[in-house]
Formats: C-alpha cells, sequence, structure tokens
C-alpha cells in the first residue's frame, strides 16, 4: 500500500523494506532528517553546491512535477529527492536528485517520445552527435531525469535548475556512465555529480548528528566486507 498524501510516487510497503541497501531506503536514511531539519539541508545544499546562502524551502521525495504531463517530459520520470530553494536575491532553484547504489544501469529503455528531442533543443546543452547514445542504456535514465530538470526549469520559471547523479564511489558503473553522460555535453551548467561519501563529508562538516555516523557506516564502511 502506498504511503498516505504520496499518490502517484512509488514508495510503498513491503518495497522499502525488502532491502535496505537498495536506493530507495538509503534516500530516506540520507535526507529524511534534512526534510525535518530545513537550515541544516541549506547549508549542506550551500556547501555542495558552492553557492552562499542557499535557502532550502522544500525537500521531497519521489517527486515528479506531472507524471505524464507534457509541459514537462510526458513521462512518469521522477526525481528520487527534489530540493528546493532560494538565494539572498530572491532567486528559485532546484536540485533534482537521482540516488544509485548498487544499481548497475543495465536496464531496458523506455520508448522514446518526441517530446524529449523538443526539450533537450531547448536546453541546448546537448552534443548533437551524441543523441544517439543518450537514448540507450546506460545513459537513456540519466538522459531523461535530466530533461526533466530542463523542462522544469523552463514550465515553472525558475532562475536555475540542475540534476544531481548521486552515487558511491566504489559504483564503477555509475562512475562510467557519469563520465560518458559529462562527454555528450557542451555545458554542463544544469548537470552536476556527488558522491556518498561527498554528501556524507559535507553533512560532518555541519552536524555531529550521530545519525550521520550511522548512514556511514550501514553504507560506506566497505572495509567491513573484506574481513568477510
Amino acid at each position: 500500500m502506498a504511503c498516505a498524501g504520496q499518490a502517484g510516487k512509488l514508495i510503498a510497503q513491503p518495497r522499502i523494506y525488502d532491502n535496505l541497501l537498495s536506493s530507495q531506503p538509503l534516500c530516506f536514511n540520507l535526507f529524511a532528517e534534512l526534510k525535518h531539519d530545513l537550515p541544516l539541508a541549506s547549508v549542506v545544499t550551500a556547501d555542495l553546491t558552492g553557492k552562499q546562502a542557499v535557502r532550502v524551502t522544500r525537500l521531497e521525495f519521489e517527486h515528479s512535477p506531472g507524471r505524464g504531463d507534457p509541459r514537462y517530459t510526458g513521462d512518469h520520470s521522477a526525481f528520487d529527492v527534489y530540493i528546493e530553494y532560494t538565494l539572498p536575491a530572491g532567486a528559485r532553484g532546484f536540485l533534482g536528485v537521482e540516488v544509485k547504489y548498487h544499481e548497475n544501469l543495465a536496464g531496458g529503455n523506455d520508448r522514446h517520445r518526441p517530446r524529449y528531442d523538443e526539450v533537450a533543443g531547448a536546453m541546448g546543452c546537448f552534443r548533437p552527435d551524441a543523441l544517439p547514445l543518450l537514448r540507450q542504456p546506460p545513459l537513456e535514465q540519466i538522459w531523461r531525469d535530466h530533461l526533466l530538470a530542463g523542462a522544469l526549469q523552463h514550465a515553472d520559471s525558475f532562475d536555475e535548475g540542475a540534476f544531481v547523479f548521486l552515487y558511491p564511489e566504489g559504483n564503477r558503473a555509475c562512475a562510467s556512465a557519469a563520465a560518458r553522460y559529462g562527454d555528450c555535453l557542451n555545458d554542463h551548467a544544469t548537470f552536476r555529480v556527488w558522491t556518498l561519501e561527498a554528501v556524507v563529508a559535507a553533512l560532518m562538516r555541519h552536524t555531529s548528528a550521530e545519525w550521520v555516523d550511522r548512514f556511514a557506516n550501514r553504507y560506506l564502511r566497505f572495509d567491513r566486507l573484506a574481513r568477510l
């Protein structure tokens, strides 16, 4: 049964409990505390983006501005985590985050839609010769989420917006895909790559809360595997 108030969102029991090392439970374990502590979310977001005085106003999970809405990408893509913020001069911005842990991006691709090409053209950040690569795994899922960010920025009149691809340093498949994806761009302003290690380090610079250590112990202490 889907969680209350999450109509259309793929957040449900027992899915979030079946595999606590999958990316969706990881999202909650990493970002749920920030959803309830927006001042901390603000300083951590400022740290990770290099922006000054970011004020996070909203943090959501499994978020789409409109599933199936032709103003966006017309499909059912959604960000694992969505962070909306304002800047000192009143500018509005957002980050749409896709979170991976052990996933390898090898899944099949969805039906291509003409709307994708329309959004890609309007964004103007893709190398034209790279479009065939972007329509296929392992880059296709990254591309669709990046397109959703571009469509959202335009349709909802945000001053800035970016798509964030987040994964642990040891996930070589994701690291390779992120590098290949970056090579398909002629402008990187709306695409960011974060590692889990970098996010945890930013958290530790701004809080000594026990939950951060517990998260790092669960998800990043790969040395414990070596001992097994």
